[in-house]
């Protein structure tokens, strides 16, 4: 049975370790007792096929409680797909072409029944998830091609333009209740605080702009960082905000502290191009260069990497709901999925061992393999660790590594 794993896991593109719990799986589906020339048993591999799209994909999304993506390509076509692990059972839903121009971001709604897009057209849809049927469309909603989208609840959406104005949509009246342009570039990336209140976005103008929703007003503008800043996320527990650049570093600012990063760290990556928060100090980062890393931040360090596009730039990734898979999109007109689920049983210790010299990315999943990066090695499996030591420890090292930064 085992020689039979390893070529299933050489065909699936992963390493052939036959590994104790996948040949599990298959033998508890009743091997043996089966003909020698009965159709065998599908294979069960570590995460859903790739799935291949006539166009380069922009955007992915996932659902947010069962196993449907969603993806939106250049020509403007909209695809749904439910996905499995299960070898041959990704399936196409269904897809729609309402948008005349590329699709540049799409997101479902938070009880999973709606599906918006946005396009290069200018205008915003929603899609029902079930039917595939467009359901509201505002034609003209920007009148410039819009860049990005946040759904802030089930009534309220953000949308950034290529020219720096934001808008905010009250989808009960289908009319904006904010309009700003605070920002000379493209708005690359929107998010928002728990409470939501204050949204964040960044811009090709190289600044992170501030705004509160709840009072209908811009608060401020960060200093102007070098290159365009691409992409956001809270992180530590909404102590810290993280933004991705074109130059590929990472700038850091202490919530409440918006106008001067507190941090900044350089990856070895061409410009990341989005990045998205896996637990509080852990963020993974797409980069033209093709390769997803992780990273840890406070002590900052490349983990390791999740995946790769080989040589393809990546538009985007996703969290799956259940935090299990990462999605990209890049330019090789695929969407892939990678195993996620290690990431949260890894803390990275204070402590820096030398740099190895040359050394390559360590790989983090099965199908990820190294690239040329260094790799810095502070890194204890703590998969038993108790909740609250681990709170503690995280507070600790962020203290420390913020001292005299405001």
């Amino acid at each position: 049975d085992h020689s039979k794993m390893a070529a299933s896991m050489v065909d699936a593109g992963t390493s052939a370790v036959s590994e104790e719990n996948d040949s599990d799986i298959e033998d508890s589906d009743g091997d043996g007792q089966e003909e020698p020339e009965e159709p065998k048993e599908p294979k069960i591999r570590e995460t859903p096929e790739d799935i291949q799209f006539d166009a380069i994909v922009n955007t992915v999304a996932f659902h947010p409680s069962r196993d449907i993506l969603a993806a939106g390509d250049l020509d403007g076509d909209i695809y749904v797909y439910a996905y499995s692990c299960t070898e041959g059972e990704n399936k196409e839903l269904w897809s729609s072409g309402h948008h005349l121009k590329s699709c540049r971001e799409v997101a479902f709604s938070h009880d999973g029944e709606k599906l918006f897009s946005i396009s290069k057209d200018k205008s915003v849809h929603i899609m029902d998830v079930e039917k595939g049927k467009l359901v509201t469309r505002i034609s003209k909603a920007h009148s410039y091609p819009i860049n990005c989208m946040l759904l802030v609840d089930e009534n309220i959406v953000a949308t950034g333009d290529d020219n720096g104005f934001l808008k905010v949509w009250d989808l009960r009246r289908g009319t904006a209740f904010m309009e700003m342009k605070q920002h000379e570039e493209y708005i690359s990336d929107m998010t928002i605080d728990q409470s939501k209140k204050i949204l964040l976005t960044t811009s090709g103008d190289g600044t992170m702009g501030v705004f509160n929703i709840k009072r209908r007003r811009f608060d401020l503008l960060s200093e102007f960082q070098s290159g365009d800043l691409t992409s956001v996320s809270i992180m530590k527990r909404g102590r810290k905000v993280a933004c991705g650049s074109s130059e590929g570093m990472i700038y850091l600012f202490n919530w409440n502290g918006f106008g001067a990063t507190s941090d900044r760290f350089a990856l070895k990556a061409e410009s990341i191009e989005s990045i998205i928060p896996i637990t509080d100090s852990i963020l993974c980062a797409a980069s033209m260069d093709g390769v997803i890393r992780a990273i840890n931040l406070l002590p900052n360090r490349v983990i390791g990497s999740i995946g790769q596009h080989v040589g393809e730039p990546i538009e985007q990734i996703a969290k799956s709901y259940e935090g299990r898979f990462l999605a990209s999109c890049a330019h090789d007109q695929k969407v892939k999925f990678w195993d996620i689920s290690s990431l949260s049983d890894i803390t990275v210790s204070d402590y820096r061992k030398r740099k190895k010299k040359g050394g390559n990315l360590k790989s983090l999943s099965k199908k990820a393999f190294g690239a040329g990066d260094d790799f810095f090695s502070g890194l204890l499996e703590e998969t038993e660790v108790k909740k609250g030591e681990q709170e503690e420890g995280e507070e600790q090292t962020d203290s420390d590594s913020d001292s005299g930064s405001d």
